[in-house]
């Protein structure tokens, strides 16, 4: 195990920048996990792992398989340099972002599309519930939140490593989907069907947007079909994460 002492090293500098810039995981195509669950979760996609990071005194779980993945010892200072929350467990775990060919694209048959959802906590929470619902894939359109920003890597309580989550085109998927004969749902507070009013599919698209300003015009006129989970009390609206779960069990097949 090699030793990190100083947090001017440029490997904690370069995990540093991991876990406060978007820039730097995208430059890169990585992210940091910090924690014991989230490490753990890591460690089930063992080839995406680059390195284990783990504070002096923490130890390491005898159960876990870190067999050929290369491991650090570091500081008290520079665990509290790398981490993103109050009271660090001490233990991170730096990854690639998964990649994903035209080919894994193809075999993705019921999708959730989020439409410009900018806040990272929802993200994380709706990636998680669509791993749940035993969905395929999360596409991520222009103006969502980074769903490997920290805040979202915790919220999905690792799921990132379950589900497929690709940035994308919303456009363009929904010219693809339709071209497969993939039939896709928007979400509207007009002109849209109840939820539970919709047979459940063996193949969908469900497209979630931006809480303020809802799904983008031009993307619900491509739907096939609108949906809308009403209202029975006082409330104006549902926080977009619980109306997406709400929208994925009531349209994923139960046989």
């Amino acid at each position: 195990m090699k030793r990190i002492e100083s947090v001017q090293n440029s490997l904690v500098k370069h995990w540093k920048k991991l876990s406060t810039t978007r820039k730097e995981r995208d430059k890169f195509s990585e992210f940091l996990v910090e924690g014991f669950h989230l490490t753990e979760e890591a460690l089930k996609k063992k080839e995406l792992i680059k390195s284990l990071i783990v504070r002096e005194g923490v130890e390491i779980p005898a159960a876990w398989d870190i067999e050929d993945v290369p491991h650090y010892s570091v500081t008290a200072a520079v665990a509290k340099e790398i981490s993103e929350t109050e009271h660090t467990q001490g233990i991170f775990a730096h990854c690639a972002q998964p990649e994903f060919t035209e080919e894994d694209e193809q075999t993705w048959s019921t999708l959730l599309l989020i439409d410009a959802v900018q806040d990272p906590g929802n993200i994380g929470t709706i990636i998680r519930t669509a791993a749940a619902s035993g969905i395929d894939a999360v596409i991520l359109g222009k103006g969502s939140a980074d769903p490997f920003n920290p805040k979202t890597v915790r919220s999905a309580q690792g799921s990132h490593f379950q589900i497929p989550v690709v940035k994308g085109d919303l456009q363009e998927w929904v010219a693809s989907l339709k071209k497969r004969g993939i039939p896709v749902f928007g979400t509207a507070l007009q002109n849209a069907t109840p939820v539970h009013e919709v047979e459940s599919q063996k193949q969908f698209a469900l497209i979630v947007g931006n809480e303020g300003s809802g799904v983008d015009s031009l993307l619900l006129k491509e739907t096939d079909q609108n949906l809308v989970v009403p209202l029975f009390g006082p409330a104006e609206s549902l926080n977009v994460a619980v109306a997406t779960g709400i929208l994925l069990y009531g349209l994923v097949s139960k046989s």
